[in-house]
């Protein structure tokens, strides 16, 4: 009986052991395209991302670019604070701090005074907070709900998270971009700089694409199909559809629609690549693109986070790419002052791409993300004033510099690529 116990414990652990190896080392889906040889501004290639990345044309009436937390936490709450039908918030990170605070509060007055609010944290994002943090909101007649709990019956999605950061107040405003709700963004408690980061506020059509986004997952973390029409208000059309909200989850294929919209529109630039992330690990297809761009021409820059990398397994990673990069023409910045978290991309100054996907394979391939891209010469426009001023405090990496590291940081960082599908 004992010799048949451990052969089951052996076979047991070879598989658990199987399941490690095929998470960490599953090659990635190899993505190929082609560009589909019309102008960025088309109508024709606007209806190209539309439907590749499945997403209904929408129209942006009017945006705001909000680049830190003071900014856009008072802007939130603004709204919130207005809010006459319905408050929805999905956040990866919804941490106890003073901001957090705000929002609590903020959001249980207007359920008390009889609006619809809803909010969904993930529950790894938001691990630190307590589910009592939130009673002030349900005690008010509020709703939280937390994505994809520790459950037994969750292990096996256990590394699909929500990395989705949306504010959505009366399905005709929207917040969305790279920041959750914390300390992060507004007061470091080590006294460190505040995150830099960018949300974007809209308004107009696109904004029922973000409330869709936010009901499919409100669904899959409480079963309750939202259905009220308070929720779909229609919105006046001026002018051409020229937004998509980009939703995208992993599937058993390993596609993703924000994969799609990154190398669609990395493959068609003619001009200028601009990125702002936070983690940076691209896998060979990525890495690829953005070569083969620069290699036709096109200014690629990436401004991602120095020293301050709040996941230094991350950026140990990601440093082992720049050598390959550099020679491919593609120019790499470290910003200086502090943490970037930015989740930023323009193409050709009229393409823009703002929301919580970052240029790595846990955002491509394993989290729900969620994107605004837009097709508008004045937004991008924006996003490059705030991108240059991101690259005035950043360092080039030169050739030079990724060859002169020593061989423990090369050490690290071939030790850290094990894990750079996981960070």
């Amino acid at each position: 009986m004992s010799a048949v116990l451990v052969v089951i414990a052996a076979v047991a652990i070879a598989t658990l052991v199987a399941l490690v190896l095929l998470v960490l080392f599953e090659p990635a889906l190899a993505y190929r395209v082609t560009a589909p040889g019309v102008a960025l501004d088309s109508d024709a290639f606007m209806r190209i991302v539309g439907a590749t990345c499945d997403a209904q044309l929408a129209r942006i009436d009017t945006f705001d670019v909000l680049h830190d937390g003071a900014d856009f936490y008072e802007s939130e709450l603004a709204a919130i604070a207005a809010a006459r039908k319905s408050v929805h918030i999905e956040a990866f990170i919804f941490h106890r701090s003073s901001a957090g605070d705000r929002f609590v509060a903020a959001l249980a007055e207007r359920a008390r005074n009889g609006v619809q609010v809803r909010v969904i944290v993930d529950a790894i994002g938001s691990f630190p907070t307590p589910d009592r943090y939130f009673d002030p909101i349900r005690a008010s007649g509020g709703h939280v709900a937390w994505y994809q709990p520790i459950r037994w019956y969750t292990l096996k999605r256990f590394n699909n998270r929500t990395h989705r950061e949306l504010v959505i107040v009366d399905g005709t405003v929207g917040y969305i971009g790279g920041a959750g709700i914390g300390a992060h963004w507004l007061d470091p408690p080590d006294g460190s700089r505040p995150w830099r980061d960018t949300m974007v506020r809209v308004t107009g059509s696109v904004v029922a694409g973000m409330q869709g986004a936010f009901i499919d997952n409100w669904l899959e973390s409480t079963g309750d199909i939202l259905a009220d029409p308070a929720l779909f208000l229609a919105q006046p059309e001026h002018g051409l559809r020229n937004a998509l909200v980009v939703s995208s989850v992993p599937s058993p294929a390993r596609g993703a629609r924000a994969r799609v919209l990154f190398q669609l529109l990395v493959a068609s630039a003619t001009k200028s690549i601009d990125i702002n992330t936070p983690y940076f690990l691209p896998d060979e297809s990525a890495r690829g693109e953005l070569m083969r761009a620069a290699q036709r021409g096109v200014r690629v820059r990436i401004v991602m986070p120095g020293k301050a990398n709040n996941h230094p397994i991350a950026r140990r990673a990601s440093r082992m790419y720049y050598g390959e990069l550099i020679r491919g023409g593609v120019e790499i910045y470290e910003y200086q002052p502090g943490m970037i978290h930015a989740k930023i991309l323009v193409v050709d100054a009229t393409w823009s791409v703002a929301g919580s996907t970052n240029f790595d394979s846990r955002s491509f391939e394993l989290n729900d993300e969620v994107n605004l891209a837009v097709n508008d010469r004045a937004l991008a426009e924006r996003l490059l004033e705030d991108f240059t001023t991101d690259l005035a405090s950043s360092r080039p990496i030169s050739y030079a510099d990724w060859s002169a590291r020593s061989w423990t940081q090369r050490f690290a960082g071939a030790v850290s690529l094990l894990l750079a599908r996981q960070v």
